[in-house]
């Protein structure tokens, strides 16, 4: 894998002892990660210090978290080899410190001696200076002796161990690694717009996707590319876009969406001329939608209810329903999933899947048509999911999925007849997130 290149850090003196700012900002949103679970984009949003950097330092400290997270698993396995004992518990400070430094070193092609001496001053700074001579030997050895070997490491190693092995049951070694291999890489933008999508992929210098999508290349701030104020389009992702077409023509039907929040697919509903219905239990993200529909100038009923449990005042005719789920088909946009999730996860998630299932399908009209989707790579949340519904409700059977209903992808199309997208295909797009979608009709 080519090294990233980072922006530069700004210049040095030889009596430059000072943290730098964006290092240690980068600090903050790594150990807010990994010590307090709090998602990276959270944790962006809240510290007020990136703001204050300057428009570089800020990229910087962006790429330096989100590239330490997507390869975490090789620069720990890196950093314990050059370590003779590993370090005290007390000193998990250390530890968030010299992953930073590594990632520098190794992946984005920082100068030694920037790296080097950045990660001592900030040992230094955090109230661990017995440990500034052991951070320097240690990054000092790296960057003599691991330079060519994180470039032999198996791509699933940069995952947590419980990820990577279920990826390989699933799909074979070769598959895996290719998944984890197109999650080291910075995804492009993906936009959904309500209308004239040749028009605005000319005004945003984007490319028009087989499948309705727009895509380009991200390089700096959303809210000021054309038509984000005037409400033309929001940020969506390709296989995110997709489950929404399954559902066929909706134009002026009544169209449920449980679990709707944050709204992108409540969105293209409304913009697709669907009376929505949009249903989540938590009352602050479906204010959160909301918002988003508002600058889009879209419309929707909303409505606070626990899925599990809600009824509807009649069967619905069309029912999406975007479960909650482990979200690993997302990891290259969200590098901090693999460590924000356990392996023991997964049993509370499907299990909240098979709930929401089986009252969607209860809601659901006799020649309805319900579409299950996650953006997960796990069978468990996918495939599993919908055999498991079709098992508990005889009347409903799967309506497979043709390759005209997904842009003429027939690649993204399971042999069950099912959508089912990985992070390794399309590559010559620019890749697409992982997404599984079932489509099931009420006899």
């Amino acid at each position: 894998m080519r090294a990233q290149t980072a922006p530069m850090a700004g210049p040095r003196t030889a009596s430059d002892n000072k943290v730098s700012a964006s290092r240690s900002v980068a600090f903050d949103l790594l150990r807010g990660v990994l010590a307090k679970r709090t998602p990276l984009d959270e944790a962006l949003a809240a510290h007020d210090g990136l703001a204050k950097l300057p428009e570089r330092d800020r990229g910087f400290a962006r790429l330096l978290v989100a590239t330490t997270l997507r390869r975490l698993g090789h620069v720990d396995r890196l950093i314990e080899k050059c370590m003779d004992k590993p370090l005290p518990a007390k000193a998990a400070v250390v530890h968030d410190v010299l992953r930073l430094a590594a990632t520098e070193l190794l992946i984005l092609g920082v100068a030694p001696h920037a790296a080097v001496d950045s990660a001592v001053n900030l040992v230094r700074s955090r109230g661990f200076e017995p440990f500034a001579k052991l951070a320097n030997a240690v990054l000092r050895r790296l960057d003599r002796e691991a330079r060519g070997e994180i470039l032999t490491l198996p791509a699933t190693a940069a995952l947590p161990d419980w990820l990577g092995a279920g990826w390989r049951a699933a799909y074979g070694d070769a598959v895996a690694e290719a998944m984890a291999a197109a999650g080291f890489v910075e995804p492009p933008l993906d936009i959904s717009v309500k209308s004239d999508p040749e028009g605005w992929a000319k005004k945003l210098g984007a490319t028009l996707l087989p499948t309705g999508t727009l895509r380009r290349g991200f390089d700096g701030r959303i809210e000021a590319l054309p038509g984000f104020t005037e409400g033309a389009w929001w940020v969506q992702d390709m296989a995110a876009a997709l489950p929404v077409q399954l559902l066929g023509p909706v134009a002026g039907r009544r169209v449920v969406d449980l679990c709707a929040a944050p709204g992108g697919k409540t969105a293209q509903l409304a913009a697709a001329g669907a009376e929505v219905l949009a249903i989540d239990r938590s009352k602050p993200r479906l204010q959160r939608l909301e918002r988003n529909l508002a600058r889009l100038g879209l419309a929707a009923v909303t409505k606070v209810a626990d899925v599990t449990e809600m009824r509807l005042d009649e069967p619905a005719d069309r029912i999406l329903l975007d479960a909650p789920c482990s979200a690993t088909g997302t990891i290259r946009r969200h590098p901090d999933i693999p460590w924000l999730k356990r392996a023991e996860d997964l049993a509370t998630l499907t299990e909240l899947q098979d709930r929401l299932l089986a009252n969607a399908a209860r809601m659901l009209a006799p020649g309805g048509v319900l579409v299950f989707c996650t953006c997960s790579l796990e069978p468990s949340e996918g495939v599993e999911r919908a055999e498991a519904a079709l098992a508990a409700n005889p009347d409903l059977k799967r309506h497979p999925i043709r390759p005209d209903e997904v842009g003429g992808l027939g690649e993204l199309i399971t042999a069950q007849g099912d959508l089912r997208s990985r992070p390794d295909q399309l590559a010559n797009l620019g890749g697409i997130d992982g997404f599984y979608a079932c489509r099931l009709v009420r006899a």
